[in-house]
């Protein structure tokens, strides 16, 4: 693999997310890394290289491509793509990834398709040491990733297992036309009716716990009262992807002999501070819902779409400058004691934060592979957690991010 002209591929490079790891790459990757920028469109690709102002190869490629797909896989060592719907454009090159064993990130948060190409190439990825590790945007490194530290610090520290983790986000920023596009073709897919499982990523032996337990990991439907912050909380709109990869995370590292704890739950939720939290909190449970059932419907949604950012737009330079996020974690472990974690950015979540996790994550694979979880032998479908860990934290920590655990 060494012998091969590229570390890194960033694949969908003229999208609006695609620019922007384009930008990230010219200023944080280094010399030492060999990279390229590819996509279906040499014309839009060439301009994105201009205005950045690298110096790096043009390669071509139609997402359904097979051959083309397979050519531009097979001189990486790294494949990061950013081209959704990915359950549309993102088959041929996850497929190649595994067939030329070709390490891959995505920032999609597609979980129906995440689960196809579980089944499909899990135990081929295992077995050839190639790290397939979806959802490294917002979805869903602050959660697995955070969900990882808070646990492993109650572990260590206090040496009792960890018996549930609470996250609690704030967020601020915009939305870009290829996040709605991912998530309204979700919604049209055959696959949709899957998201409502809570196990749907987790590995066979544990994708059917027995009802009672099953039911603490249900998605939060109404708002509450989060006693470990003393406000008032709501169902967060990205939980039901990523309290999914934690899950898996869990399930893993359980199947490797190194679990989080007996009966380990994770939920996720949205924060608001006083005053009026209750009145903030059930005000935007009940837009969520209403939001969620237009865009279930084709009729309905057809009226809505035309208002939003379309593929290829996004927010303002300024709205992704200003914008930020919080994610506040409490672990409570097996004997009650708590550990407590923060993770936050400033850049908004959906772009900029989204960019440095995604990017972060390929050069981890990239630069440190031998000090990546599990050493060179680790494959698989994985995770943030399972497939980049402490790596990728202190990565993200010297890129300038808040990532806090504390007793």
């Amino acid at each position: 693999m060494s012998e091969r002209p590229y570390d890194v591929i960033l694949y969908g490079a003229s999208g609006f997310v695609g620019k922007q790891t384009v930008q990230y790459f010219a200023n944080q990757a280094g010399e030492e890394v060999r990279w390229a920028i590819a996509g279906r469109n040499r014309q839009k690709l060439e301009a994105v290289r201009a205005e950045v102002g690298a110096t790096v190869d043009v390669l071509v490629a139609d997402g359904q491509d097979e051959a083309a797909i397979a050519d531009m896989v097979a001189q990486t060592r790294v494949l990061l793509t950013t081209a959704g719907p990915f359950a549309l454009y993102g088959n041929a090159i996850v497929d190649a990834c595994v067939r030329f064993r070709t390490h891959y990130v995505d920032i999609t948060g597609e979980t129906p398709w995440v689960k196809t190409f579980i089944d499909r190439y899990q135990a081929q990825a295992a077995a050839d040491g190639t790290r397939i590790i979806p959802c490294c945007g917002f979805d869903s490194v602050p959660s697995d990733l955070g969900n990882y530290l808070v646990v492993r610090h109650l572990q260590r520290e206090l040496g009792v297992p960890c018996q549930q983790v609470h996250a609690y986000f704030q967020v601020s920023g915009g939305l870009n036309g290829g996040t709605l596009a991912s998530a309204f073709h979700l919604y049209d897919s055959a696959g949709a009716a899957q998201m409502n499982d809570p196990f749907l990523l987790n590995p066979p032996n544990t994708s059917s716990p027995p009802p009672a337990q099953a039911e603490r990991h249900r998605d939060p439907q109404t708002p509450s009262f989060a006693a470990d912050l003393n406000t008032w909380v709501a169902p967060f709109v990205m939980g039901p992807v990523n309290t999914r990869i934690v899950r898996r995370s869990a399930a893993l590292y359980e199947e490797w002999q190194a679990p989080y704890g007996p009966d380990f739950t994770y939920q996720e939720y949205l924060k608001f501070d006083e005053p009026f939290s209750w009145l903030k909190a059930t005000s935007v449970t009940a837009g969520l819902a209403l939001f969620t059932g237009i865009v279930q419907q084709p009729q309905a949604r057809s009226l809505l779409q035309p208002l939003l950012p379309q593929p290829g737009d996004g927010p303002s330079e300024q709205t992704m400058n200003e914008g930020w996020f919080s994610c506040e974690l409490v672990g409570t472990a097996t004997d009650g004691r708590k550990v407590r974690g923060l993770i936050r950015d400033q850049g908004d979540p959906g772009n900029r934060a989204t960019v440095k996790f995604v990017c972060e994550s390929a050069l981890s694979l990239a630069l440190q592979m031998d000090e990546l979880p599990g050493g060179q032998t680790r494959g698989g479908i994985l995770t943030p957690a399972t497939g980049l860990g402490e790596v990728l934290t202190e990565r993200l920590r010297r890129g300038g991010m808040t990532l806090a655990i504390s007793l």
